[in-house]
C-alpha cells in the first residue's frame, strides 16, 4: 500500500494541480485511517475541482472518524447539495440517510 501512496505522492510533486492525482491519494490515505491526511487532501481537492458529490462523503466519513461530528454534518449537507446538482439522487439519499442516522441528536 505504502508503494502506491509513494507513486501518487511523486506523481502529486510532479503535476501539483492534478486534481485526479489528488482524490486517488486521499483514497489511499483512507485506506490506511489517515483521517487527517484524507481531510487535508480533500479540502484540497474539492477547492479546485468540482466534485460531483463522491469526495463530500469521503471526506464527512473522515471528519467524523476525526471527532469532529459538526464539521462532519456539515460536509454531507453541501454533499446532498452538490449531488443534487450533478443529477445524483441516490448520493444525496445516501447522505441523508447517514445523517438521520449517525448524527440525529
Amino acid at each position: 500500500m505504502q508503494n502506491r501512496i509513494e507513486v501518487f505522492e511523486q506523481m502529486l510533486a510532479d503535476d501539483p494541480e492534478n486534481t485526479m492525482v489528488m482524490f486517488g491519494l486521499a483514497k489511499e490515505y483512507e485506506k490506511l485511517a489517515e483521517h487527517f491526511k484524507v481531510i487535508e487532501m480533500l479540502e484540497t481537492y474539492l477547492a479546485k475541482f468540482d466534485d460531483e458529490g463522491n469526495a463530500y462523503g469521503v471526506l464527512a466519513n473522515a471528519y467524523a472518524l476525526s471527532g469532529d461530528r459538526e464539521k462532519a454534518a456539515e460536509t454531507y449537507r453541501k454533499g446532498i447539495d452538490v449531488s443534487m446538482a450533478h443529477g445524483h439522487p441516490s448520493m444525496a439519499n445516501e447522505y441523508r440517510m447517514t445523517l438521520d442516522l449517525d448524527f440525529a441528536d
